[in-house]
């Protein structure tokens, strides 16, 4: 059995392969694995869970092979909910991490340390043809006003959870997986498919 990971991104296929890389005879595959690329979709769904869909959906349309796709949001509390669906391309199109964390440094300049609450928000999509699942994980923290740390991708380097002395940044692989909101989701997505694929073996 194969799954296809809906991503060119390396450091979101290894969190992905190190959680569901434990299912049974499964063979986990990314877009990179494929001899031809299909056109990445337009992720323009208004919510995580459509993104997710529109991605995992047209992915497998287009190869056939069961799919997994995710879509991550921050949500910074003063921020009115921002970055949120836009979070990949909050500072503009074709943009770095770096330039994302710029900009939200940028609009939280005045916000003080208490009022820098955040969510970040992963839903996971999975499709096959024959059925469709959905899981989501969260995580709360707070927006630091400079980065932190040389690990993790994205936001990380800002985003301290809550409970913790340190940003994701600042975590190994292995124990940001253990509580951040993507490893949740996979998680919760795992133990979705461990079943099914048993079934199918």
């Amino acid at each position: 059995m194969r799954i296809l990971l809906a991503t060119h991104n390396p450091h979101k296929a290894d969190e992905l392969r190190s959680i569901l890389g434990t299912l049974q005879s499964v063979t986990i595959l990314t877009l990179d694995d494929l001899p031809s690329r299909p056109v990445e979709p337009v992720e323009d769904g208004a919510t995580l869970e459509a993104n997710a869909y529109i991605k995992a959906a047209e992915i497998f349309a287009a190869t056939g092979i069961p799919t997994i796709a995710d879509d991550t949001g921050l949500e910074v509390k003063a921020l009115a909910g921002a970055p949120g669906v836009y979070s990949a391309r909050y500072a503009g199109e074709g943009v770095t991490y770096a330039d994302n964390c710029r900009k939200l440094i940028a609009e939280l300049e005045h916000v003080r340390a208490d009022d820098r609450s955040a969510l970040f928000r992963t839903v996971i999509c999975y499709t096959d043809g024959d059925r469709t699942l959905l899981a989501e994980g969260s995580v709360r923290g707070t927006i630091l006003p400079k980065p932190r740390g040389a690990g993790g991708f994205g936001y990380d380097p800002l985003f301290q959870p809550e409970g913790t002395s340190r940003t994701f940044a600042e975590m190994d692989p292995a124990e940001k997986n253990a509580m951040s909101h993507r490893g949740r989701a996979l998680a919760a997505m795992h133990e979705m498919l461990a079943p099914y694929f048993d079934e199918r073996q």
